[in-house]
């Protein structure tokens, strides 16, 4: 088993979607991503930062899902990142109301020593800088996936192209991928993007799934059809936990095994949007993963001859 280094937000979130709305609770990218990994009992470990305002019992509960966070810095008298945001009627947009990095504007982060050779490198959305300094702090890992979105497109291009370059993979959206490439056609905007640097691009389209490209192949994951969404906040993030707490297990870095990691990875995304934050990862069971896994089956799986 690979180990996995989680880098991102463990954070404040406020949510308001047409199914309701929140106060104050646990979200941030490596929170998603770290317990969707911890699905598949991986070593994983998440380097972050809080302040001293963040509930002892969140750090403790993380712990519980095994993951490592003697790489989470708590500034005492500092407080914690803060995001709140309000989804439009269709769920597939929304405005960001409070943005507050707090703690997060002077992050350096540290990587446990114990988790500089690990195999897996997980960059959350976060200012690419950031994802440089840790990526240097890494001995040879085998699999480095790249996170990150039109935000750093706009405001920090040099040093997001610096990251890019150095990645196996990068997870973005349908909009980023054009954004960054000037291409409409979402098949040349990946033959673009592989020319940056990753081997591997994954291509989020929402509730229309997830396409893989690699060379000159393409992979393309429906998503599963919801009857609600309650709240899609950690989705891109859930899905990303799923897939790179796949390849830590599997120890399989091929385009092959990554097709299955794009499957485990939806099949978790759609869990985590059925309740309000990370309500509904915290209860999830291996039964749970396993119906949905085989939900997905069903939905793409058919025979047919060919005269």
């Amino acid at each position: 088993m690979s180990k996995l280094v989680v880098v991102g937000t463990v954070a404040f979130d406020a949510v308001e979607t047409p199914f309701g709305k929140t106060d104050k609770i646990l979200g941030g990218a490596a929170t998603y991503i770290g317990l969707s990994a911890s699905n598949f009992g991986i070593d994983g470990a998440i380097v972050s930062v809080d302040g001293g305002d963040f509930p002892k019992e969140y750090i403790t509960m993380l712990s519980s899902k095994g993951l490592d966070v003697s790489g989470l810095e708590i500034v005492p008298h500092g407080k914690t990142f803060f995001w709140s945001g309000k989804y439009h009627n269709d769920m597939n947009s929304r405005d960001t109301l409070v943005t507050e990095l707090n703690v997060l504007a002077d992050f350096n982060p540290v990587v446990p020593a114990n988790y500089k050779n690990a195999e897996v490198v997980m960059l959350g959305n976060l200012h690419p800088i950031i994802q440089l300094k840790v990526i240097d702090q890494m001995n040879n890992p085998k699999l480095v996936v790249l996170d990150t979105m039109n935000f750093w497109m706009d405001n920090a291009l040099a040093e997001l192209m610096q990251v890019i370059a150095k990645v196996d993979v990068i997870t973005i959206n349908d909009e980023e991928a054009r954004q960054l490439t000037n291409e409409y056609s979402l098949v040349i905007a990946a033959q673009k993007i592989m020319q940056m640097g990753p081997k591997f691009v994954v291509i989020k389209k929402g509730e229309h799934g997830a396409l893989l490209f690699h060379k000159d192949d393409i992979f393309y994951a429906p998503a599963l059809p919801l009857e609600e969404v309650f709240d899609p906040t950690g989705a891109g993030d859930t899905f990303a936990g799923g897939f790179t707490g796949y390849l830590a297990l599997t120890e399989d870095y091929s385009y092959e095994n990554m097709k299955n990691a794009i499957i485990y990875g939806s099949a978790l995304a759609s869990y985590c949007v059925e309740k309000f934050g990370t309500e509904r990862m915290l209860e999830l069971t291996k039964k749970d993963l396993n119906v949905r896994l085989q939900q997905f089956k069903n939905l793409t799986q058919f025979d047919i001859e060919l005269t």
